[in-house]
């Protein structure tokens, strides 16, 4: 089997930066389709169906993209399958800032989700696979707080209004991956296949990867934590400007408060690494879902003025980011080398299902009636079962040998 490397040495180290820069790159695509919505509608003459329609392509793409990716790290390597997954999604961004029709747009958006989805998975894996076991939790957390900067420039460009059209985002968001595709070509360092007797055989059975022996077990608590962390954090990314105004904060406040929330994110993204690798992954979870909780309750109940919103936007969105960054730290580990990418890709589609998922029920319950505060309250139980999935995982680590790390690569 292969193994960590030992030592930090400057290869790790880049390796490291170039992750968290394709990190951020996605994070950006993620929330650019929402800020070119607004001029997008008007350009194609687009109803709300068929603006539903296209937000749904990328993210089908996505769960497509991280079941692909995680097989193609496991089959070819994580460095190949990170740089063709950058290189089509970047493609496949220019393209749909092309489109000459609404179905063509649909398609390009589609391609788009499935280079952005392969490329989690390899990054996961470059991430963990160019570290210590010990400094795991940390490289990927820091590695994944790209993502909500990512996310938080998106916003800053909508709310100052720095875009030049529909097509400018998506030809941004499309040439940053091909400006840093070379740069992970050149400096990206290999991470060799494990070659251990057994892993052919295992590479060659996603089933048994996700369900031999008793990792199924380990398989359905991880789904279980992923899909239900990002139901709640993806229906705060739709969601929470739209019920910050339903609660009397003007737009342009809403959009700060959605900025702050993912720089926020980034915070806690990386301390909850930290906090993975000095203290008892039990208590930091039972610590990281609580406080979520009760941040989601503060949200809901402060008064609509911009100032509690601020403040409680920041709260929900380090403890959000944190207990995905416990999730993906957690998530390498749980799989052996041979398999880790198929087992980590699934573990990301099933997360991308729970981001299907939470706008919906948002959605839902704002038709049902519902007001922002019961959305926001109604999401507390999801919270409290994602984390009990997780702590329950991470139990399961503790007392199962065969699904320990250190046992497991």
């Amino acid at each position: 089997m292969t193994s960590a490397p030992t030592n930090a040495t400057p290869a790790t180290r880049v390796a490291l930066w170039l992750c968290f820069l394709v990190a951020t790159i996605e994070g950006f695509d993620l929330q650019a389709a929402g800020v070119a919505a607004p001029l997008l509608a008007p350009a194609f003459k687009l109803g709300p169906a068929q603006m539903g329609l296209f937000f749904s392509a990328a993210t089908i793409g996505l769960i497509v993209g991280a079941l692909l990716g995680g097989r193609v790290a496991d089959r070819v390597g994580r460095k190949p399958g990170l740089i063709v997954a950058l290189a089509l999604f970047g493609i496949f961004s220019i393209a749909t800032a092309f489109a000459w029709s609404f179905p063509s747009l649909v398609v390009w958006r589609f391609l788009t989700g499935v280079g952005l989805g392969g490329a989690l998975p390899n990054l996961i894996a470059v991430a963990a696979e160019t570290s210590t076991p010990s400094r795991t939790s940390s490289r990927v957390a820091a590695m994944y707080a790209g993502m909500p900067i990512g996310g938080g420039v998106a916003g800053l460009v909508s709310l100052l209004e720095w875009h030049g059209g529909w097509s400018t985002i998506f030809l941004v968001g499309g040439a940053a991956p091909l400006v840093v595709t070379p740069l992970l070509v050149r400096f990206l360092p290999a991470v060799p296949l494990s070659t251990g007797t057994g892993a052919s055989s295992m590479r060659l059975r996603a089933a048994h990867a996700l369900f031999g022996q008793t990792r199924w077990i380990t398989t359905l608590l991880l789904w279980a934590g992923f899909f239900l962390s990002l139901l709640v954090l993806y229906l705060l990314l739709n969601w929470l400007p739209a019920l910050l105004v339903s609660r009397g904060i003007d737009r342009r406040g809403a959009s700060t408060v959605q900025i702050v929330f993912n720089l926020a994110g980034a915070a806690g993204s990386i301390f909850a690494g930290r906090a993975m690798e000095r203290y008892s992954h039990r208590a930091v979870v039972i610590l990281s879902f609580s406080a979520l909780i009760g941040a989601l309750v503060v949200l809901a109940m402060v008064p609509a003025t911009i100032g509690f919103a601020l403040l409680a936007g920041m709260l929900v969105g380090i403890t959000v980011m944190a207990v995905q960054a416990i999730l993906y730290g957690l998530a390498p580990g749980q799989y052996p080398v041979a398999v880790r990418g198929t087992g980590v890709g699934a573990a990301v589609a099933a997360g991308r299902l729970g981001s299907v998922a939470g706008p919906l029920l948002a959605g839902t319950l704002l038709v049902a009636g519902r007001s922002g505060t019961d959305v926001l309250i109604g999401i507390v139980p999801i919270a409290a079962a994602g984390g009990l999935a997780t702590l329950l995982l991470v139990i399961r680590l503790r007392f199962a040998s065969d699904v320990r790390p250190a046992a497991a690569s």
